[in-house]
């Protein structure tokens, strides 16, 4: 008889390494390491978890990450799935990570990968709480309309001139999301891969 973990994990048979900028790398753990000095590798197994980097959004966070100054910062992963962001935000140089969801399994799946990548002593995990501690990063890779209600405690989070990366979202959507943080963040880019985009903003100080 064949196990679920069995099928749920067929759709990763053709999943192979992928580069997202300059110098990230997301690779099954089975992969082979790239042939590339340079190359920050994550070495990723999702479980039952979102983020492996193929879909867009995902794809738009990573590259992301690999554009922004990030040594000695701390980020926060709202909505962390596999744990794939804050995993590569401390690859690539973060300081410290705390990973965010309110599904146990991606719990799971974020510590799993975590001690796997060698990172787990500077990475917190945790459920959703009332609020989140301030940080000089914050990635939100979720929905338009849960980026829109979570405004305030997202907002909160955010030091001033902080990073704010939101994605998640329809480019149809962007204008909507945009208007709910316009308030307390300046807009530095949109950018977008296919019929999504990501919305990168900063705190105003």
């Amino acid at each position: 008889m064949e196990r679920r973990s069995d099928w749920e994990r067929v759709w990763l048979k053709d999943w192979k390494p992928m580069r997202f900028g300059r110098r990230l790398w997301v690779c099954p753990t089975t992969a082979q390491v790239p042939e590339d000095p340079a190359a920050v590798v994550v070495r990723l197994d999702p479980g039952l978890a979102f983020g492996t980097g193929t879909h867009p959004t995902t794809a738009l966070c990573l590259q992301m990450l690999d554009a922004m100054p990030l040594a000695g910062r701390t980020l926060i992963d709202y909505g962390c799935g596999s744990g794939i962001l804050g995993i590569a935000a401390l690859k690539l140089g973060a300081a410290r990570v705390v990973a965010v969801d309110l599904d146990p399994q991606a719990l799971i799946a974020t510590h799993d990968n975590a001690a796997r990548n060698g990172v787990a002593d500077r990475l917190e995990i945790q459920g959703v709480p009332p609020r989140l501690e301030a940080a000089s990063c914050v990635f939100a890779n979720i929905l338009a309309d849960p980026l829109i209600e979570l405004e305030p405690v997202l907002s909160a989070a955010c030091l001033p001139e902080a990073d704010l990366f939101l994605s998640g979202l329809l480019k149809s959507q962007a204008y909507a999301v945009k208007a709910a943080y316009g308030v307390s963040f300046a807009i530095v880019q949109v950018i977008e891969r296919g019929d999504w985009c990501g919305i990168h903003a900063r705190r105003n100080s």
